[in-house]
């Protein structure tokens, strides 16, 4: 069974009766056999929950510490037989001192003991068995790897999280026993946001709850997981009874993220650690249920979609702005279609002339109607010229194509690549010489995922002097423009029609090239997402594939989680994906400058380096 490096936890929260070790004990064992049940292969259980956090001076009486250890002998016992790590604190006494620990615990065998203060690895004797009691350990289950950090420390400046991570941790294990006060809570997941991202690791944490004593502070059983900067499951606080929280990390992902970063991992500090092997995995079937939600739309998750659109666009602007700042140009040359890409990429330099206090007439966008041209288009592209102020040329393309065909001896009654590349790379030509004409630059419009899929005519669209969109995805287009409708152009109008209302229906028009013949009734024939695949499912295979090293074989498992398209439909795209993307690669070894905006990045310097005949055989395979 395929667990494509997933690996179920769970942050268990028992009801405790302060110093009441046998009720603690029973808890314990309850939320460990249903955390078995449901095939979690690591629960952790918060700090000292096999006696209460909330005890005091009782955890100096030899009763409480006896019933303690016995309650570790139990737990101990009833694991026997299963393959559930469970991580469960209670004090412990050596040395002449009590200290809160940390039991790692796992099939009747006490694997370690971690303990919450700084002493001196040793093997102790507890609960019947000989233990390695130690300070700095990695525990492993199978490929996944976890350290252990109290709650007291994890969120302290000098927090060992980091040290753990550097030496090839990929969970942070965080029992904990938090009073709740008032942004407490607010404190608490910043701290795990920012440190699991930090880190690039997984944290589960579990805090004390109910039955803790109220005689001064008030505990609320906060339970959450964390995997590199976002929260994948948390519990309700403040309940009256036990809880369990449980989902899948992906250690693939943790891993490949950390290979982007090797400097990441330290080997000489990992020589530091004791290695222990904890257990092995549960038999999970992640297919049957995967307790994560897997994002259907990475580049544009609907959770922060509106700062992240303005901030991209606050990416572009600058862009453009640093690059005609410094050539102190005259004109920008943009040629507008009517379609998605171009809209945005005119907006970005309508924004950037406004932030450099030029003059909006200086941009000189230029329509250029070929034999696919619609009105629906044409007039977008026109009305949206005129509402923004700039200066519009028309130059129609079908005299120079006729021409071209009769000089290369092609007939255009033939619609193939030649008669649709020709156009494309005479409207480049145009625009360039637009450009040297005018003392200016051509602004590039083609987006992440035509550079992604080859999608582009080379030395035609496939080139301008700056690509403003080349970090930008399809799917990220669209919002883009739909935000600086409704937030930026929202008030500017040109002959009773608002700009906002030409962007909208920008919006809404079909993604086309608009390179072949228009139907009989004058809409658009050629629609891209009939012939190379829905860009929704492509942007997802760009994200998965080039940002988290996914193989085709996750992605496709993955994708039939997030999306509702049947599996010959995934399985076809993504074929023409891996295809396209690896036959396509030497467009993008010549690709203009632009500015990225996000993790994914195609340039080849530096962001994406790929030999431009490399085979995607093995990669065709796995599918």
């Amino acid at each position: 069974m395929n667990d494509f490096g997933f690996i179920r936890v769970a942050a268990a929260v028992p009801v405790v009766k302060v110093a009441d070790t046998r009720f603690n004990t029973e808890e314990i064992c309850k939320l460990a056999s249903e955390a078995y049940e449901q095939m979690v292969s690591l629960v952790v259980f918060p700090e000292l929950s096999v006696t209460g956090a909330t005890c005091g001076d009782l955890f100096r009486q030899s009763l409480l510490l006896k019933g303690a250890e016995g309650g570790i002998k139990e737990i101990a016992g009833h694991t026997k037989g299963k393959d559930t790590v469970l991580v469960v604190g209670a004090p412990v006494a050596f040395g002449g001192t009590v200290t809160s620990c940390s039991i790692v615990i796992c099939n009747g065998e006490i694997k370690g003991i971690v303990p919450h203060t700084p002493c001196a690895d040793s093997i102790i004797t507890y609960a019947g068995q000989e233990c390695q009691l130690t300070g700095k350990a990695l525990f492993s289950i199978d490929e996944a790897t976890f350290a252990v950090v109290p709650g007291n420390e994890a969120f302290r400046a000098s927090s060992a999280c980091g040290l753990h991570a550097c030496a090839g941790a990929h969970i942070i294990v965080v029992p904990a026993s938090e009073n709740e006060l008032i942004m407490t809570e607010l404190r608490r997941r910043r701290m795990l946001e920012s440190e699991s991202a930090r880190t690039t690791s997984a944290f589960i944490h579990a805090s004390a709850g109910f039955g803790e004593s109220t005689t001064d502070f008030v505990h609320a059983g906060a339970a959450s997981i964390w995997e590199n900067g976002e929260r994948i499951a948390e519990n309700e606080r403040f309940r009256m009874e036990s809880s369990l929280t449980v989902a899948d990390i992906d250690i693939e992902k943790i891993e490949n993220l950390r290979r982007a970063a090797p400097e990441r991992i330290s080997l000489e500090l990992l020589d530091r650690y004791d290695k222990i092997e904890a257990g092995s995995k549960c038999c999970t079937d992640f297919g049957a249920e995967l307790k994560r939600r897997v994002e259907p739309h990475p580049f544009a998750p609907e959770a922060d979609l509106d700062s992240r659109c303005k901030e991209i666009l606050d990416i572009q602007v600058a862009g453009l702005v640093g690059r005609l700042h410094h050539i102190q140009c005259k004109t920008a040359v943009i040629g507008i279609s009517g379609g998605l890409d171009s809209t945005l990429a005119l907006l970005v330099a309508a924004m950037a002339f406004d932030r450099l206090g030029w003059s909006r007439d200086r941009i000189i966008g230029v329509t250029m109607p070929g034999y696919g041209t619609t009105s629906r288009t044409k007039n977008n592209a026109t009305d949206l010229m005129d509402a923004l102020g700039i200066t519009s040329r028309e130059v129609s393309i079908k005299a120079a194509c006729d021409q071209h065909f009769k000089d290369i001896g092609h007939d255009p009654a033939v619609h193939d690549v030649t008669y649709e590349n020709s156009q494309a790379r005479e409207r480049t030509q145009i625009l360039m010489d637009i450009a040297n004409q005018t003392w200016g630059l051509v602004v590039g419009t083609g987006d992440l995922s035509e550079l992604a899929l080859g999608w582009a005519t080379y030395n035609g669209d496939h080139m301008s002097m700056y690509g403003v969109n080349a970090g930008v995805p399809k799917t990220l287009v669209r919002s883009l423009v739909k935000w600086a409708a409704e937030n930026r152009f929202a008030e500017e109008t040109a002959e009773g029609r608002s700009t906002k209302d030409i962007l909208l229906d920008i919006v809404d028009t079909p993604i086309s090239p608009e390179l072949l013949p228009a139907d009989d009734k004058g809409n658009i024939l050629q629609v891209t997402e009939d012939l190379v695949g829905p860009y929704e499912l492509h942007d997802f295979f760009i994200y998965n594939f080039v940002r988290l090293g996914y193989s085709p074989e996750k992605i496709f498992f993955l994708a039939r989680k997030a999306f509702s398209y049947d599996e010959e439909t995934i399985h076809k795209w993504l074929k023409t994906f891996m295809r396209r993307f690896f036959n396509q690669q030497f467009k993008r070894s010549c690709l203009p400058d632009g500015p990225a905006v996000g993790s994914v990045s195609l340039s080849p310097r530096g962001s994406w380096q790929m030999p431009s005949d490399a085979s995607s055989t093995l990669f065709q395979d796995n599918i």
